[in-house]
């Protein structure tokens, strides 16, 4: 038993969480980023502007834009930034919005440091917004 213990003390010291007033607070049991070790988990972010509240959704390339700033003010939280995101998981509502959702996410990478990336259509997503994106990085 006592192995045990230790091992989920060691895990608890490992975790610590990320957050910031610069991208929308939980509004649930979650966490905006948890980092574990170098690696960091962040939620899905979408295009809530943090100092209103309100969903940006003015048109799909101002919605991305809202929804990637929201993810950089997180991976700036934890002293990083797109440039240490190794994977991007993007979720949106209609896979006809890709092109201009890529357009807008294309300018926050560079190819030589680009992520691994899935995209998913899905049925919905939280207040019914066009695109959610999560991602993981690593210091």
């Amino acid at each position: 038993m006592k192995n045990e213990d230790s091992q989920i003390k060691d895990y608890k010291t490992m975790k610590k969480i990320i957050n910031t007033l610069k991208a929308p607070q939980p509004i649930g049991p979650y966490s905006q980023a948890v980092l574990v070790g170098d690696v960091l988990y962040t939620s899905g972010q979408i295009s809530l502007n943090p100092e209103t509240g309100k969903l940006v959704k003015d048109s799909i390339d101002i919605e991305t834009v809202q929804v990637m700033e929201n993810l950089k003010a997180v991976l700036q939280a934890a002293n990083m930034t797109f440039k240490n995101v190794i994977k991007s998981t993007i979720f949106i509502s209609d896979m006809k919005n890709f092109g201009a959702i890529n357009n807008v996410y294309g300018k926050y990478f560079d190819d030589s440091t680009a992520p691994a990336r899935e995209t998913v259509e899905v049925a919905n997503l939280p207040k019914f917004v066009n695109v959610e994106i999560s991602m993981i990085a690593s210091l």
